[in-house]
Protein backbone atom coordinates (compact mmCIF):
# COMPACT_ATOMS: atom_id res chain seq x y z
CA UNK A 1 0.00 0.00 0.00
CA UNK A 2 1.69 3.40 -1.16
CA UNK A 3 2.15 5.95 1.80
CA UNK A 4 -0.04 8.94 2.01
CA UNK A 5 2.51 10.68 4.43
CA UNK A 6 3.05 14.33 3.14
CA UNK A 7 6.75 15.50 2.65
CA UNK A 8 8.55 16.80 5.49
CA UNK A 9 9.17 20.07 5.01
CA UNK A 10 12.05 22.03 5.03
CA UNK A 11 13.13 23.69 8.44
CA UNK A 12 13.02 27.41 9.10
CA UNK A 13 16.47 27.77 10.07
CA UNK A 14 18.07 25.86 6.65
CA UNK A 15 15.40 27.97 5.03
CA UNK A 16 16.99 31.29 6.38
CA UNK A 17 20.72 30.05 5.50
CA UNK A 18 19.62 29.14 1.91
CA UNK A 19 18.33 32.34 1.88
CA UNK A 20 21.11 34.58 3.51
CA UNK A 21 23.73 32.60 1.52
CA UNK A 22 22.31 33.44 -1.33
CA UNK A 23 22.11 37.28 -0.96
CA UNK A 24 25.49 37.23 -0.30
CA UNK A 25 26.26 35.72 -3.71
CA UNK A 26 24.19 38.20 -5.25
CA UNK A 27 25.70 41.09 -3.17
CA UNK A 28 29.82 39.58 -4.34
CA UNK A 29 28.39 39.31 -7.84
CA UNK A 30 26.85 42.94 -7.75
CA UNK A 31 30.35 43.78 -6.32
CA UNK A 32 32.44 42.01 -8.47
CA UNK A 33 30.25 43.62 -11.70
CA UNK A 34 31.09 47.30 -9.96
CA UNK A 35 34.35 46.55 -8.70
CA UNK A 36 37.09 49.67 -10.03
CA UNK A 37 38.71 48.43 -12.23
CA UNK A 38 43.12 48.04 -12.25
CA UNK A 39 44.41 51.48 -13.31
CA UNK A 40 46.26 51.48 -16.57
CA UNK A 41 49.96 52.18 -17.06
CA UNK A 42 49.04 55.93 -18.29
CA UNK A 43 46.75 56.16 -14.94
CA UNK A 44 49.27 55.16 -12.82
CA UNK A 45 52.11 57.46 -14.15
CA UNK A 46 49.91 59.93 -14.15
CA UNK A 47 48.93 59.53 -10.72
CA UNK A 48 52.75 59.03 -9.52
CA UNK A 49 53.95 62.27 -11.59
CA UNK A 50 50.87 64.06 -9.54
CA UNK A 51 52.30 62.30 -5.97
CA UNK A 52 55.97 63.16 -6.81
CA UNK A 53 54.97 66.85 -7.69
CA UNK A 54 53.16 66.73 -3.78
CA UNK A 55 56.17 65.47 -2.65
CA UNK A 56 58.66 67.47 -4.41
CA UNK A 57 56.55 70.80 -2.77
CA UNK A 58 57.10 69.35 0.42
CA UNK A 59 60.59 68.93 -0.02
CA UNK A 60 61.01 72.72 -0.76
CA UNK A 61 59.28 73.50 2.51
CA UNK A 62 61.52 71.62 4.56
CA UNK A 63 64.90 72.81 2.72
CA UNK A 64 63.59 76.33 3.53
CA UNK A 65 62.92 75.25 7.04
CA UNK A 66 66.68 73.61 7.00
CA UNK A 67 67.90 76.75 5.93
CA UNK A 68 66.06 78.98 8.49
CA UNK A 69 67.03 76.23 10.97
CA UNK A 70 70.90 76.63 10.34
CA UNK A 71 70.26 80.42 10.69
CA UNK A 72 68.67 80.70 13.95
CA UNK A 73 70.88 77.76 15.35
CA UNK A 74 73.49 80.40 14.64
CA UNK A 75 71.59 83.24 15.92
CA UNK A 76 71.04 81.72 19.04
CA UNK A 77 74.56 80.11 19.17
CA UNK A 78 76.13 83.63 19.36
CA UNK A 79 73.24 85.05 21.75
CA UNK A 80 74.61 82.56 24.06
CA UNK A 81 77.61 83.38 23.90
CA UNK A 82 77.55 87.03 24.69
CA UNK A 83 75.25 85.93 27.60
CA UNK A 84 78.24 83.80 28.77
CA UNK A 85 80.43 86.74 28.10
CA UNK A 86 78.08 89.13 29.83
CA UNK A 87 77.81 86.68 32.91
CA UNK A 88 81.54 86.74 33.40
CA UNK A 89 81.71 90.74 33.14
CA UNK A 90 79.07 90.95 35.78
CA UNK A 91 80.75 88.85 37.91
CA UNK A 92 83.77 90.55 37.20
CA UNK A 93 82.62 94.13 37.94
CA UNK A 94 80.88 92.11 41.19
CA UNK A 95 84.05 91.38 42.32
CA UNK A 96 85.67 94.96 42.11
CA UNK A 97 82.62 96.18 43.72
CA UNK A 98 83.51 93.66 46.65
CA UNK A 99 86.77 94.98 46.95
CA UNK A 100 86.38 98.94 46.82
CA UNK A 101 83.64 97.53 49.91
CA UNK A 102 86.83 96.22 51.55
CA UNK A 103 88.96 99.30 50.91
CA UNK A 104 86.08 101.43 52.09
CA UNK A 105 85.13 99.17 55.41
CA UNK A 106 89.25 99.47 56.29
CA UNK A 107 89.87 103.30 55.63
CA UNK A 108 86.51 104.07 57.20
CA UNK A 109 86.03 102.88 60.63
CA UNK A 110 85.12 106.08 62.55
CA UNK A 111 83.18 108.99 61.87
CA UNK A 112 85.04 111.54 60.02
CA UNK A 113 84.56 113.75 62.69
CA UNK A 114 85.67 111.92 65.24
CA UNK A 115 88.48 110.75 63.02
CA UNK A 116 89.62 114.25 62.63
CA UNK A 117 89.67 115.10 66.44
CA UNK A 118 92.23 111.90 66.90
CA UNK A 119 94.25 112.19 63.98
CA UNK A 120 97.87 113.18 65.49
CA UNK A 121 98.58 114.77 62.00
CA UNK A 122 95.24 116.58 60.82
CA UNK A 123 96.82 117.01 56.81
CA UNK A 124 97.19 113.61 56.50
CA UNK A 125 93.52 112.72 57.37
CA UNK A 126 92.49 114.75 55.01
CA UNK A 127 94.34 113.31 52.28
CA UNK A 128 93.02 110.12 53.78
CA UNK A 129 89.35 111.44 53.78
CA UNK A 130 89.94 112.46 49.79
CA UNK A 131 90.77 109.41 48.77
CA UNK A 132 87.98 107.86 51.03
CA UNK A 133 85.47 110.26 48.75
CA UNK A 134 86.88 108.82 45.78
CA UNK A 135 86.66 105.25 46.75
CA UNK A 136 82.85 106.03 47.28
CA UNK A 137 82.60 107.45 44.08
CA UNK A 138 83.97 104.57 42.72
CA UNK A 139 81.90 102.45 44.16
CA UNK A 140 78.74 103.87 43.10
CA UNK A 141 80.61 104.37 39.14
CA UNK A 142 80.65 99.98 39.53
CA UNK A 143 76.78 100.42 41.36
CA UNK A 144 75.57 101.63 38.04
CA UNK A 145 77.84 99.71 35.60
CA UNK A 146 76.63 96.51 37.16
CA UNK A 147 73.01 97.60 37.28
CA UNK A 148 73.71 98.66 33.18
CA UNK A 149 75.12 94.93 32.64
CA UNK A 150 72.16 93.01 34.59
CA UNK A 151 70.06 94.98 32.19
CA UNK A 152 71.57 94.20 29.25
CA UNK A 153 72.26 90.25 30.56
CA UNK A 154 68.32 90.13 31.39
CA UNK A 155 67.68 91.73 27.50
CA UNK A 156 70.37 89.21 25.95
CA UNK A 157 68.34 86.20 28.03
CA UNK A 158 65.11 87.00 26.73
CA UNK A 159 65.80 87.33 22.93
CA UNK A 160 67.92 84.11 23.61
CA UNK A 161 65.05 82.57 25.17
CA UNK A 162 62.82 83.92 21.61
CA UNK A 163 65.17 82.46 19.25
CA UNK A 164 65.03 79.12 20.97
CA UNK A 165 61.45 79.11 20.53
CA UNK A 166 61.58 79.94 16.90
CA UNK A 167 64.15 77.13 16.29
CA UNK A 168 61.54 74.82 18.59
CA UNK A 169 58.83 75.42 15.63
CA UNK A 170 60.69 75.78 12.59
CA UNK A 171 62.28 72.21 13.67
CA UNK A 172 59.02 70.73 14.17
CA UNK A 173 57.88 72.19 10.35
CA UNK A 174 60.72 70.55 9.15
CA UNK A 175 59.86 67.10 10.81
CA UNK A 176 56.13 67.66 9.35
CA UNK A 177 57.50 68.39 5.73
CA UNK A 178 60.04 65.63 5.80
CA UNK A 179 56.86 63.00 7.42
CA UNK A 180 54.90 64.77 4.43
CA UNK A 181 57.17 63.96 1.47
CA UNK A 182 57.96 60.70 2.65
CA UNK A 183 54.58 59.67 2.97
CA UNK A 184 53.88 60.98 -0.91
CA UNK A 185 56.92 59.02 -1.87
CA UNK A 186 55.60 55.76 -0.55
CA UNK A 187 52.27 56.23 -2.14
CA UNK A 188 53.84 56.64 -5.21
CA UNK A 189 56.31 53.28 -4.53
CA UNK A 190 52.62 51.57 -3.78
CA UNK A 191 51.10 52.60 -6.74
CA UNK A 192 54.23 51.82 -8.89
CA UNK A 193 53.75 48.08 -7.23
CA UNK A 194 50.36 47.71 -8.40
CA UNK A 195 52.43 47.22 -11.98
CA UNK A 196 53.82 44.19 -13.37
CA UNK A 197 57.88 44.40 -13.58
CA UNK A 198 57.14 45.13 -17.45
CA UNK A 199 55.53 47.47 -17.26
CA UNK A 200 57.55 49.65 -14.94
CA UNK A 201 60.56 48.58 -17.20
CA UNK A 202 58.39 50.08 -20.44
CA UNK A 203 57.42 53.21 -18.40
CA UNK A 204 61.10 54.01 -17.43
CA UNK A 205 62.68 52.88 -20.76
CA UNK A 206 59.95 55.72 -22.77
CA UNK A 207 61.02 58.18 -19.95
CA UNK A 208 64.91 57.43 -20.79
CA UNK A 209 64.08 57.92 -24.61
CA UNK A 210 62.14 61.15 -24.33
CA UNK A 211 65.20 62.15 -22.14
CA UNK A 212 67.50 61.92 -24.98
CA UNK A 213 65.85 63.16 -27.36
CA UNK A 214 65.39 66.44 -25.24
CA UNK A 215 69.23 66.48 -24.85
CA UNK A 216 69.41 66.00 -29.16
CA UNK A 217 67.38 68.18 -29.49
CA UNK A 218 69.14 70.96 -27.18
CA UNK A 219 72.18 70.28 -29.12
CA UNK A 220 70.58 71.44 -32.35
CA UNK A 221 69.77 74.81 -30.36
CA UNK A 222 72.04 77.91 -30.91
CA UNK A 223 70.22 80.83 -28.63
CA UNK A 224 72.32 83.33 -27.46
CA UNK A 225 72.60 83.32 -23.58
CA UNK A 226 70.69 86.17 -21.23
CA UNK A 227 74.14 87.01 -19.99
CA UNK A 228 77.73 85.29 -19.28
CA UNK A 229 76.61 84.28 -16.07
CA UNK A 230 73.67 82.40 -17.36
CA UNK A 231 76.21 80.33 -20.05
CA UNK A 232 78.50 79.64 -17.86
CA UNK A 233 75.59 78.51 -14.79
CA UNK A 234 74.20 76.64 -17.75
CA UNK A 235 78.01 74.98 -18.46
CA UNK A 236 78.37 74.24 -14.83
CA UNK A 237 74.97 71.82 -14.78
CA UNK A 238 75.78 70.29 -17.88
CA UNK A 239 78.80 68.57 -16.84
CA UNK A 240 76.47 67.52 -14.03
CA UNK A 241 74.23 65.04 -16.36
CA UNK A 242 73.41 61.78 -14.96
CA UNK A 243 74.26 62.42 -11.38
CA UNK A 244 70.48 61.11 -9.26
CA UNK A 245 67.96 63.03 -8.03
CA UNK A 246 67.97 62.95 -4.23
CA UNK A 247 65.53 64.67 -1.86
CA UNK A 248 67.47 67.38 -0.12
CA UNK A 249 70.52 67.40 -2.43
CA UNK A 250 72.99 70.23 -3.12
CA UNK A 251 75.62 68.69 -4.54
CA UNK A 252 78.30 67.16 -6.58
CA UNK A 253 77.26 63.46 -5.83
CA UNK A 254 73.25 64.16 -6.07
CA UNK A 255 71.11 66.56 -6.80
CA UNK A 256 67.05 68.07 -6.10
CA UNK A 257 65.72 70.56 -8.99
CA UNK A 258 66.88 73.82 -6.40
CA UNK A 259 69.90 72.30 -5.08
CA UNK A 260 71.33 71.92 -8.91
CA UNK A 261 70.25 75.40 -9.73
CA UNK A 262 71.62 76.74 -6.21
CA UNK A 263 75.03 74.67 -7.36
CA UNK A 264 75.41 75.95 -11.16
CA UNK A 265 75.20 79.46 -10.21
CA UNK A 266 77.84 79.11 -7.44
CA UNK A 267 80.19 77.21 -9.69
CA UNK A 268 79.71 80.77 -12.04
CA UNK A 269 79.92 83.20 -8.98
CA UNK A 270 77.33 84.15 -7.27
CA UNK A 271 75.19 82.40 -4.33
CA UNK A 272 71.46 82.17 -4.75
CA UNK A 273 68.91 81.00 -2.29
CA UNK A 274 68.46 77.22 -1.00
CA UNK A 275 64.72 76.87 -2.08
CA UNK A 276 62.29 77.05 -5.21
CA UNK A 277 59.99 79.21 -3.26
CA UNK A 278 63.38 81.81 -2.17
CA UNK A 279 65.34 81.59 -5.88
CA UNK A 280 61.96 82.76 -8.06
CA UNK A 281 62.47 86.26 -6.04
CA UNK A 282 66.76 86.23 -7.22
CA UNK A 283 66.31 88.51 -10.49
CA UNK A 284 63.54 89.76 -13.39
CA UNK A 285 60.53 87.88 -14.03
CA UNK A 286 60.12 87.39 -17.64
CA UNK A 287 58.01 85.32 -19.87
CA UNK A 288 57.73 82.10 -21.69
CA UNK A 289 58.42 83.68 -25.00
CA UNK A 290 61.47 86.15 -23.47
CA UNK A 291 63.72 83.38 -22.08
CA UNK A 292 67.10 83.04 -22.88
CA UNK A 293 69.62 80.08 -21.82
CA UNK A 294 70.47 80.33 -18.57
CA UNK A 295 67.27 81.95 -17.05
CA UNK A 296 65.97 80.07 -14.25
CA UNK A 297 62.19 78.57 -14.82
CA UNK A 298 59.59 77.32 -12.37
CA UNK A 299 56.85 75.01 -12.64
CA UNK A 300 53.79 73.81 -11.17
CA UNK A 301 53.40 76.60 -8.41
CA UNK A 302 56.99 77.18 -7.72
CA UNK A 303 57.60 74.04 -6.91
CA UNK A 304 59.47 72.81 -9.46
CA UNK A 305 63.13 74.94 -10.72
CA UNK A 306 65.82 74.25 -13.57
CA UNK A 307 67.40 75.85 -16.05
CA UNK A 308 66.54 77.18 -19.88
CA UNK A 309 68.62 75.46 -22.21
CA UNK A 310 67.46 76.94 -25.29
CA UNK A 311 65.17 75.24 -28.10
CA UNK A 312 61.88 74.87 -25.57
CA UNK A 313 64.31 72.35 -23.17
CA UNK A 314 65.31 72.53 -19.59
CA UNK A 315 68.28 71.14 -17.83
CA UNK A 316 66.88 69.79 -14.54
CA UNK A 317 66.80 67.37 -11.84
CA UNK A 318 63.77 66.17 -12.16
CA UNK A 319 61.97 63.69 -9.56
CA UNK A 320 63.28 60.40 -7.37
CA UNK A 321 64.11 57.73 -9.36
CA UNK A 322 65.38 59.64 -12.22
CA UNK A 323 69.09 62.00 -13.09
CA UNK A 324 70.14 65.21 -13.94
CA UNK A 325 68.75 65.98 -17.56
CA UNK A 326 67.47 67.54 -20.48
CA UNK A 327 63.82 67.47 -20.90
CA UNK A 328 61.46 69.67 -22.66
CA UNK A 329 59.12 72.11 -21.53
CA UNK A 330 55.77 70.48 -22.83
CA UNK A 331 56.51 67.47 -20.37
CA UNK A 332 56.92 69.63 -17.43
CA UNK A 333 53.57 70.56 -16.33
CA UNK A 334 52.12 74.45 -15.35
CA UNK A 335 55.10 76.58 -16.90
CA UNK A 336 54.85 79.56 -14.12
CA UNK A 337 57.58 82.20 -14.84
CA UNK A 338 61.27 82.69 -16.11
CA UNK A 339 63.65 84.67 -13.67
CA UNK A 340 66.62 86.33 -15.36
CA UNK A 341 69.42 87.16 -12.85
Amino acid sequence: MASHRRPKQPSRTRVTVLTATAAAAVALTSQAAHADPKPTKSEVKAKVDKLYHEAEAATERANGAEEAQGKLKKQVDALQDKVARGQDELNTLRGELGSLATAQYRSGGLDPSVQLLLSSDPDSFLDQASALDQLTAKQAESLQKIQAKQRALAQQRKEAQAKMGDLADVRKTLDENKKKQQGKLADARELLNTLTAAERAKMDADEQRASRAAGERVELGNEVPASALGAAALQAASTQQGKPYVSGGTGPNSFDCSGLTQWAYAQAGVQITRTTYTQINEGTRIGRSALKPGDLVFFNNTSHVGLYAGNNQILHAPKPGTVVRYESMDYMGTFQTGVRL
